[in-house]
């Protein structure tokens, strides 16, 4: 049985007429048409690309130099053309008559100042890092943008997909507390209506969009952490498209599975007495049972993960996992079966978000597997405030992917320089020949040359097994009939708001 239409219009109705409560100046339009309701389990702290906000394109809100089409291929997007590329100058031209939704005229300049934001040491942006390779950005002219790198980096272009903020709006600010960051002004197909954290984000459509009208009214963001809540309230009929786990989308007749690079695995904190040794590290890798968990976990959605860079990538290699000698190693076993070395038994604790279904079932057969070899893994589900301070000392079941450069994730995740930085490399791996490779890899240009620097850094993740990988997703949707325009593309872990199977939902209708 289809989801219900009327129950999703209905829900739809009701929030565009809260916001439009709330905001009497915003009571336009966008409330009397076609308002489509998607959810997902992923909030963003910010709204402001420069603090990391749609960083990889797609927002809905902002638009960048560049954007990607259904293939992932680059195209022209704010820029007239792809940008042009002379060794380590990159040149781009602005399209013409591009407008930010308060009216504000599009030039150069609102580019420069985005981009020298994220590299102001006074911004709180995460974004930072991604574009140490850039020296200066200047605007000879109105239309005209110059950027000029510290050495030839070959996927910079992709670095363009990055939103551009209106510099009227912020220049004088402090940027880390400006309430642009809650709602903002961009250039994008839609523009922010109200923005209630833990619950929705509405939008509604810029008709004066370059990008030709939006074909539907507006967009509703509804937040649902929760995997079995998100579930049941699609029984319900409340969403025209849902992102929901494998097991739970399955439910649904109108599941769409759509192709990733997003990976889960166990973050091993080198640290720790135990996950820190290479025997344990060594031996639990290969005693993971990859294809069960995609069996069973996934629902078939997905595959065996072994590297962060995915098998569809051109540069993914076919890696050996290390030798595990537990016994050279100095592990015997106990009386209870557990593995003992110098009085310290081999348990350590691994941590999950609690809400997220999929890493629990993940993390649970992470537990089976390691107990038929002797090691003992507490499972815990955590909230994500609770987990962080955490990361450095216990394990953690993560994910993260792209499909786009293998420099623009693994970078940071790996570098010994990002050690203990957040998210990336919280475990503290530390390998002179993987940093190495990480920084070759982003300085060459030459393809074959690129896809040997990534060889050596796959090698020797694999050696020294800062992470177990386990599985390379499909991420799951569930969408309502009648919904017209969707078109799936190969998605990165990132996703919620941005980048979702709603990419470009200003073209969806509803027959």
């Amino acid at each position: 049985m289809s989801i219900s239409r009327r129950s999703a219009g209905v829900l739809a109705a009701a929030l565009i007429a809260l916001a439009a409560c709330s905001n009497p100046s915003t009571a336009d339009s966008a409330a009397a048409g076609e308002t489509f309701v998607v959810a997902t389990s992923g909030e963003p702290d910010t709204l402001n690309p420069v603090l990391g906000y749609g960083s990889d394109g797609a927002s809905l809100i902002f638009d960048g130099l560049v954007a990607r089409d259904g293939r992932n291929a680059l195209i022209p997007a704010l820029a007239a053309e792809l940008p042009t590329v002379d060794g380590t100058t990159v040149t781009a031209k602005l399209r013409s008559g591009v407008t930010f939704h308060d009216g504000t005229v599009l030039t150069a300049q609102d580019v420069v100042f985005t981009y020298r934001s994220v590299l102001d040491p006074k911004v709180d942006s995460t974004l930072r890092s991604d574009l140490d390779m850039l020296a200066k950005v200047e605007a000879p002219d109105p239309s005209t943008v110059v950027f000029t790198l510290k050495y030839a980096y070959a996927p910079f272009l992709q670095r363009l997909t990055l939103g551009i903020v209106p510099a009227k709006a912020l220049s004088g600010q402090d940027i880390n507390k400006a309430g642009f960051n809650q709602k903002p002004v961009g250039t994008g197909p839609y523009r922010v209506t109200s923005w209630t954290p833990g619950d929705r984000l509405v939008l509604a459509a810029n008709d004066g969009y370059w990008g030709g009208k939006p074909a539907n009214r507006g967009v509703v963001v509804a937040f649902v952490e929760d995997d079995n809540v998100r579930a049941q309230r699609t029984q319900a009929g409340e969403f025209d498209v849902v992102e929901l786990a494998p097991k739970l989308a399955a439910a649904f007749p109108n599941a769409v599975k759509v192709p990733t690079a997003d990976y889960r695995g166990v973050m091993l904190p080198l640290k720790n007495p135990v996950a820190g040794d290479l025997a344990i590290r060594a031996a639990l890798n290969t005693a993971v049972d990859r294809q069960a968990m995609v069996t069973g976990v996934l629902a078939g959605t997905g595959e065996p993960a072994y590297g962060p860079i995915a098998p569809s990538s051109e540069f993914a290699v076919t890696t050996t996992p290390a030798a595990a000698d537990l016994t050279g190693a100095g592990w015997t076993a106990g009386s209870d079966g557990i593995l003992v070395k110098n009085g310290e038994r081999a348990t350590f604790t691994l941590m999950y978000p609690a809400a997220d279904s999929l890493r629990k079932e993940l993390a649970l057969a992470v537990v089976a597997d390691a107990r038929k070899i002797g090691i003992e893994v507490e499972p815990e589900g955590l909230t994500w405030d609770a987990i962080y301070p955490r990361m450095k000392s216990d394990a953690l079941i993560m994910g993260f992917g792209t499909p786009y450069d293998p420099d623009f994730v693994s970078y940071k995740l790996f570098g010994s320089a990002f050690a203990e930085q957040g998210y990336y490399n919280p475990g503290s791996y530390d390998s002179a020949v993987a940093d190495r490779a990480l920084e070759d890899g982003r300085k060459q240009i030459d393809l074959a040359k690129r896809q040997a620097a990534y060889a050596t850094f796959q090698k020797q993740l694999a050696a020294d097994v800062p992470w177990v990988f386990l599985t390379y997703l499909q991420h799951t949707y569930v969408v309502q009939d009648g919904v017209t325009g969707v078109t799936p593309r190969v998605e990165p872990h990132e996703h919620g708001v941005a980048n979702s199977l709603w990419w470009n939902i200003n073209t969806w209708t509803r027959t």
